[in-house]
């Protein structure tokens, strides 16, 4: 069998294969450049474009951008009025410091007495206001000047010179009004059966023992002085929370605690009163009515003087009586002369 013959390359045909795969390589080399080339240069085109456009959106308006990242339409409008707002008002402050505004008058404050009704501002030009008046005087001018229509009450206010925190210096007493006090007054008896009678007898209003209890437990009070026995007082202890803020609670001290009911009734019916300096240390009380007349006015004010005088305490020094003024309700008030007192 004849063995097949092996094909020979030439050198001729191995050096052009070369070539040729040189060639083909070269232009894949060449042609892969190209694109490259083109590639970037379309990448440089569009960040060149990019950069323009950023740099125009520049010009025209600043990037509006917060701390953590971009705002919102609705957010980036709201700073846009709140800037121009802004913008607004520092024109108009600008424009107002050139021009300077006219001040509104003010009116002046009116004075208490100009405050007051018309009837007290006339009553009061009738009083000289840095004037001490007698104390006859006083009281004339008193009733001439009450600005009301109804039988005013006339009261006296005495400034004394004491400390009411000290024990000694806490004034309080009790006064009969020789002329009255104008007031109907309903009084009520507290007392055993016998006592009870006779309180009935000397004109007391409301006068029992048991039963006048049974009211009080109802809190039925229809009555304005309430005088009892010292041997009852015991009794009334329960209905101390119930009589002591309305000033009825009978007291030693006021006259209304005593054996002798008949006379405590007589007296409180013919005008005694119960007077005490206040925190200030100033007595107020009244003295009667309008309709009692200058004398009558007197009778009275010389009565609760005398009990003032009476009453001044041994360890107080210097002025007890510093200053004394008469009033009418609603009235102006009248300074009466310190040698008076």
């Amino acid at each position: 069998m004849a063995e097949a013959k092996k094909p020979t390359k030439t050198k001729t045909s191995t050096k052009k294969t070369d070539e040729k795969v040189v060639k083909t390589a070269e232009k894949a080399v060449a042609k892969t450049t190209t694109e490259k080339i083109e590639e970037l240069v379309e990448t440089e085109a569009i960040a060149e474009a990019i950069v323009e456009a950023e740099s125009e959106l520049d010009q025209e308006a600043p990037v509006k951008v917060a701390k953590a990242g971009k705002r919102s339409a609705k957010a980036i409008k709201e700073t846009e009025e709140k800037v121009a707002k802004k913008e607004r008002k520092s024109t108009a402050t600008d424009e107002d410091e050139g021009t300077e505004k006219p001040k509104a008058a003010q009116k002046p404050a009116r004075s208490r007495l100009e405050r007051r009704s018309k009837k007290y501002r006339e009553a009061a030009k009738l009083i000289e206001k840095d004037k001490e008046y007698s104390l006859k005087d006083a009281l004339e001018l008193i009733i001439k000047t009450s600005p009301v229509k109804f039988d005013a009450s006339v009261e006296l206010h005495i400034n004394l010179g004491v400390d009411p925190r000290q024990a000694d210096q806490n004034i309080r007493d009790t006064v009969v009004l020789p002329a009255g006090t104008g007031k109907t007054i309903r009084i009520a008896v507290f007392a055993e059966t016998d006592d009870a009678e006779k309180a009935k007898k000397a004109g007391a209003d409301i006068a029992g023992n048991e039963d006048f209890l049974a009211q009080l437990e109802k809190g039925v009070i229809d009555f304005d002085v309430l005088i009892a026995t010292p041997a009852q007082m015991a009794k009334l202890g329960k209905y101390a929370r119930v009589l002591g803020p309305k000033g009825l609670m009978p007291n030693p001290k006021s006259g209304t605690v005593t054996p002798d009911v008949a006379k405590a009734v007589s007296e409180a019916k013919a005008g005694r009163v119960e007077y005490r300096v206040d925190s200030t240390g100033i007595v107020h009380m009244s003295i009667g009515k309008i309709s009692f007349g200058a004398d009558k006015l007197g009778m009275n004010a010389n009565a609760v003087i005398a009990s003032i005088r009476a009453a001044k305490p041994a360890s107080l020094k210097g002025n007890y009586i510093k200053a004394a003024h008469l009033t009418s309700s609603m009235g102006p008030s009248i300074k009466v002369l310190s040698s008076e007192f």
